[in-house]
């Protein structure tokens, strides 16, 4: 078993007593020194010094009932409110349960520390009980690392952590905390004075790269902007609005990037790439200037990269140097913090004839919901949900056509009203996550909208909605079947359906009600306005469990290894035999 290197002494934050104190106490005091009011966890054998020190903390703990959720909802925190999520596990089984939420807050650059306690150093490397080197086990998916050596670095290394977590690009930082450590007692050290940071103004360099994205944007005649989460993580909603107000230039959005300009803005075209509007796609392809802010040109985004927008000029804005020119050339590149940054640009480009272009665009990719046949058409029901929860709603989705339909059809007004998993794709995000925000914002409305597959993956934690009247309203879209996995062996697998039949799930309305929660299951579009309209005015949590057909598919659509403007925007659905033995609502049981 490896052994990673022992952090480097630091000295700790001010404010703490003199008298000698347990490390566990250090932890929890420097935690609350960061401002810390909610841990999400599950206690275990070697992190038990910290929790019998929670005793006498001012910090709430959320008691979930797997560790990955209690990830994923310091994740959905992080997400929502702009602080840093904590989440806390023991050794072995804890902390590899935390390791897909520590990876989908690296791949979303979400700000968290994650403590997992770890065996004795005294028999660390001998494989002891619930020994894994979590250290190196997650080196690939955290900023940065801690291994705890000595219980008076603590405050140091928690002050440090929270830091690396927040600053820059942000994202997860490990620190793993030895039992020995945790229960041993010391004298914490003096704190060093304070000073602030030193002010660092824009170079030379600088001002000529602002100069020539100026001149790009005047000599354009077909700009887009492009916009990802990096709106939402540096705080520059206001200033792209601005932005698009001060110069006309019509929007796209990445996934994550959605709200940063409200989607309901005349000049948004909406979500670009794999499953995002016809006028978004075609317009990125066809523009002179591509001005990308805050996002990292995902492939779901590009298609195939070597065709994606070939006319454009490229000016990149980002706090990450090292995403600049990592997928596509930018002639202009800006690294810093965009509300600065973004009102620089200003300029009003001469583009009439293009904004009548794209608005036509948009008008002719509005989206229908008068869809034929008579299963719930989706889209309709989340944009009908979307109107009545209002603008100050948070949506939380979980991974699949449902997610989709979420980006498509919800009204996104800010970024951190829609929290999705992007980058890693996380089936079971949604209900943590959005237990996260309502814990956090008691008064916010907050709905997860879920599969029948995605659900399962974290089902257990309708018990931790009881625990704590957590009152989350579920909306679960239930197709029978990995509806995403289904539409791609349909459309590119010659409809070879392979483990996608989800046929005999539980009754969830009754697997609800055993966690104490009401629900109410709809199978027809006449009981949908009436079942939003109780599912929203319920006081606590609530389940709306939806029937939706198995054949419906989330449109348009690029095709793998495909240039955007090939989408696809419909097929016919498949009127032979039903390979999932589906039938339509009147003739289905329950």
């Amino acid at each position: 078993m490896t052994l990673a290197v022992a952090a480097n002494r630091l000295p700790p934050p001010p404010g703490l007593h003199p008298r000698r104190q347990r490390g566990a106490d250090l932890l929890l005091r420097a935690l609350a020194a960061e401002g810390v009011e909610l841990i999400f966890g599950y206690p275990g054998g070697a992190i038990m010094p910290v929790y019998d020190a929670l005793v006498d903390s001012p910090i709430r703990h959320i008691l979930v009932r797997h560790e990955q959720a209690a990830a994923l909802a310091a994740n959905g925190y992080a997400r929502h409110t702009g602080r840093v999520g904590v989440c806390m596990a023991t050794s072995g089984p804890g902390a590899t349960n935390l390791v897909t939420g520590i990876a989908d807050a690296y791949m979303d650059s979400v700000p968290m520390v994650a403590i997992t306690g770890q065996v004795p150093t005294s028999v660390m490397g001998t494989d002891a009980f619930q020994e894994v080197d979590i250290f190196g086990m997650t080196l690939p998916v955290v900023k940065h690392s801690f291994i705890v050596r000595a219980a008076e670095d603590i405050p140091a290394i928690v002050r440090a952590a929270f830091a690396i977590a927040a600053s820059g690009r942000p994202g997860p930082v490990l620190i793993d905390l030895p039992k020995d450590i945790a229960v041993a007692e010391v004298t914490p050290r003096p704190a060093p004075d304070e000073r602030s940071a030193p002010v660092v103004w824009p170079t030379v360099r600088e001002r000529d790269a602002i100069a020539r994205a100026r001149r790009l944007i005047a000599a354009s005649q077909r700009p887009i902007l492009y916009t990802g989460y990096g709106v939402g993580l540096s705080g520059a909603e206001s200033a792209l609005r601005g932005l698009v107000e001060a110069t006309g230039i019509p929007v796209v959005s990445t996934l994550k990037g959605l709200g940063g300009v409200p989607t309901d803005h005349p000049a948004f075209l909406g979500m670009l790439g794999m499953h995002g509007t016809r006028a978004a796609n075609l317009a990125v392809q066809d523009c002179d200037l591509l001005i990308c802010v805050g996002a990292r040109f995902d492939d779901r985004v590009t298609g195939k990269l070597v065709e994606f927008a070939p006319k454009a000029k490229v000016i990149h804005l980002d706090a990450d140097a090292a995403e600049i020119s990592k997928l596509r050339y930018a002639q202009v590149h800006l690294v810093g913090h965009l509300p600065e940054v973004l009102p620089l640009l200003a300029i009003r480009p001469d583009i009439a004839p293009w904004q009548n272009h794209c608005q036509a665009l948009r008008t002719a990719s509005q989206p229908r919901y008068d869809a034929p046949g008579e299963w719930i058409y989706a889209p309709a029901l989340l944009r009908r949900m979307s109107e009545l929860a209002g603008p100050d709603a948070v949506v939380a989705c979980d991974v699949g056509q449902h997610q989709m339909w979420v980006a498509q059809h919800c009204i996104h007004h800010r970024i951190s009203q829609h929290l999705t998993s992007g980058g890693l794709g996380t089936m079971g995000f949604g209900l943590p996550a959005a237990m996260g925000v309502k814990i956090a914002r008691p008064a916010t409305e907050v709905i997860c909208v879920s599969g029948d597959g995605s659900i399962m993956m974290n089902v257990q934690e309708l018990a931790t909605l009881r625990r704590y009247g957590c009152a989350v309203k579920i909306v679960l879209l239930d197709n029978q079947a990995l509806g995403m996995v289904r539409q791609w062996q349909e459309l590119f697998f010659a409809e070879r359906y392979s483990e996608v039949d989800l046929s005999d799930n539980p009754d969830f309305v009754a697997l609800a009600a055993a966690c104490g929660i009401p629900g109410r299951s709809i199978d027809r579009r006449d009981q949908v306005e009436p079942a939003l309209h109780e599912l929203l005015a319920a006081q606590g949590p609530c389940l709306l469990h939806v029937r939706i057909d198995p054949r419906a598919n989330v449109w348009p659509l690029v095709p793998p290894n495909t240039a955007n403007h090939e989408l696809i925007e419909d097929r016919p659905a498949n009127t032979a035999a039903d390979p999932l033995d589906c039938h339509p609502p009147e003739h289905r049981h329950g």
